[in-house]
């Protein structure tokens, strides 16, 4: 009993917390998008840009009647705010807004085919206080970006089409209206870039790919643009990068693309974004998650560390991207760093107090955020418990609501979770590990870690209240270091490239019985190994993001619930 007292006195949420985990808890609205079959009331947004104005963090997204700001990237809060007038709701509220900071002020507006939208100007957006910079903006801008050079000029980048290019526009910083002459700045080019193709598979030759979502970064006197492609419904949306000399360009393709991309793993997709810098100046890439299983346009926002290698490369890191990280802190060096916390319960045993229909209680820890389990009802004392098969060092918890049966629409005040969180090492005695009974807050993506680490081996939840619709999970996620070995390295990794599809290889192992998934390593040389991707349950992966004339070269590594092996070297593919 002494090894239980010593854990119920350890077993707190951290206060200050150090790590942050995918997607974001966000109290995201209920919002479907106009002109699409409603499948089920669901939470969504996308098309996020997080800005750094007076060294708080400012997060606007697509359609959530406000916006966020934090001190930290960790504790959000949310700020009503409708800036659509009646006349424009086309959309119930901003959609794919840009926001930039210029003059000690922020800037704001939203996407829009017309000329009448308001640019909005805030020096207090904490507070619900903005007025009409210009009443209307002539440009007509469809995902709107804007950036600020250094000599003070102003400039706006756009574009949303299967059809037409990005565009680019200065504005002049007096009027806020565009002069000169808008220009073409680039095309997508599928036929040449893998990752550019439309479809789940990037195979999908029905439609053309969509390109969208630009942004624009200056760094050591090179432009970096970024755009989106090739869909938002898709696991490859992801971002890429031109570069070049001059704000308007000309831009060239660079060597390493996509620079964000998540294809694998629980949360999958990392596109149309922005990237900012943290009080720090440490680089992150904001960007959109899709789920896709309600409305093709259900979706979440993610956070990724980025940043330029020795040569100018842009790059961001998404390997483990749904697993802890470490948030930017003062005086730490770890900010954007994976943490070693492995995912303890992944496809381990569960028990539940009721199911509903198919929605089955293994799909609750099956790292699939478009899969989940639901209970009969949202009743309090509705329950799960996973068994992580052995007692493991248990450092944070992530817990996904699924919105399974949900009865409200748009931005709701009030809503909250309420649940307690409980740890056991034998099955019949358990402490708390969370107790978010007296919770008040909508937590969706509800994430926390402990003040200091506990060893269980079964952790239960047990509802209290729902913030609407049933009780359901689409991942409990334990995350700490189990007390084994971890796997020994990938054996035999074979990459396969033939002349038929030169944008895809064919990567393919000898499974590990000791691994409970892999990470791919890809890139343009061996020290240069920037794109990832997070494969469970299989040992060959159809990769399908390299250009058509450009050698790769790929590396595998294998990883458990007790750590990572060693990476294997890397293979060329000419």
């Amino acid at each position: 009993m002494s090894s239980l007292l010593s854990a119920t006195l350890v077993a707190a949420i951290a206060a200050s917390p150090s790590t942050y985990c995918n997607p974001l808890n966000l109290d995201y609205g209920f919002c479907p998008i106009p002109n699409f079959v409603e499948q089920g009331k669901h939470r969504a947004t996308a098309d996020p840009v997080i800005v750094n104005f007076r060294e708080r963090y400012y997060l606007f997204s697509t359609n959530q009647w406000g916006y966020w700001h934090s001190p930290d990237l960790a504790n959000w809060t949310f700020q009503p705010r409708k800036f659509l007038r009646p006349e424009h709701m086309v959309y119930d509220e901003l959609c794919a807004p840009g926001a930039f900071v210029m003059d000690d002020a922020l800037y704001l507006i939203g996407s829009t085919h017309t000329k009448e939208f308001p640019l909005w100007r805030s020096t207090n957006p904490q507070r619900d206080d903005w007025r009409e910079a210009v009443p209307k903006f002539e440009a007509g801008a469809w995902d709107p970006a804007f950036f600020v050079d250094d000599d003070g000029r102003l400039y706006l980048y756009y574009g949303s089409s299967n059809l037409y290019p990005l565009y680019g526009w200065e504005i002049d910083r007096q009027s806020l209206q565009p002069i000169g002459e808008r220009r073409e700045l680039i095309k997508l080019n599928d036929a040449e870039h893998g990752w550019e193709r439309f479809g789940e598979a990037n195979d999908n030759t029905f439609l053309r790919p969509f390109l969208e979502g630009a942004w624009m970064t200056k760094h050591q006197g090179k432009y970096y643009l970024q755009y989106a492609a090739p869909g938002t419904e898709f696991s490859g949306y992801a971002d890429g990068v031109y570069v070049g000399d001059a704000p308007l360009g000309p831009f060239a393709y660079q060597a390493h693309n996509p620079i964000c991309y998540k294809p694998g793993g629980f949360a999958r997709g990392a596109g149309h974004g922005a990237t900012f810098q943290d009080h720090d100046g440490n680089y992150w890439r904001t960007a959109t998650i899709a789920i896709g299983v309600k409305n093709n346009f259900e979706r979440r926002l993610g956070l990724w560390p980025a940043g330029f290698d020795e040569d100018g490369l842009m790059y961001c890191r998404t390997a483990y991207g749904d697993y802890p990280h470490y948030l930017p802190r003062p005086g730490s060096e770890q900010a954007g760093e994976f943490t070693g916390w492995m995912l303890l319960n992944y496809q381990k045993p569960v028990r539940v107090s009721s199911t509903l229909g198919g929605y089955a209680p293994n799909l609750a820890v099956d790292e699939d955020i478009r899969t989940y389990w639901s209970a009969q009802s949202s009743e309090q004392g509705e329950w799960l418990i996973t068994d992580l098969g052995a007692a493991a060092t248990v450092h944070a918890v992530q817990v996904n609501y699924a919105d399974q049966d949900a009865e409200i629409m748009g931005k709701v005040p009030g809503l909250h979770h309420q649940y307690l969180l409980e740890g056991s090492v034998d099955g019949e005695h358990w402490w708390t590990l969370a107790d978010k009974t007296g919770n008040d807050r909508d937590v969706p993506h509800d994430y926390f870690e402990l003040n200091a680490p506990v060893d269980v081996r079964y952790v239960r939840i047990t509802n209290h209240h729902m913030a609407t619709g049933k009780f359901a999970l689409s991942g409990l996620r334990v995350f700490g270091r189990g007390h084994g070995a971890a796997p020994k390295a990938v054996d035999r990794f074979v990459a396969l490239r033939g002349d038929s599809e030169r944008r895809n290889a064919w990567l393919k192992w000898r499974p590990s019985d000791d691994a409970t998934g892999y990470v791919i390593y890809s890139g343009i040389a061996p020290d240069k190994l920037y794109t990832s991707v997070m494969v469970y349950g299989d040992n060959e992966y159809y990769f399908r993001a390299m250009d058509r004339d450009r050698k790769y070269y790929f590396a595998i590594e294998a990883f458990n619930e007790n750590g990572i092996s060693s990476r294997t070297a890397p293979v060329e593919v000419p």
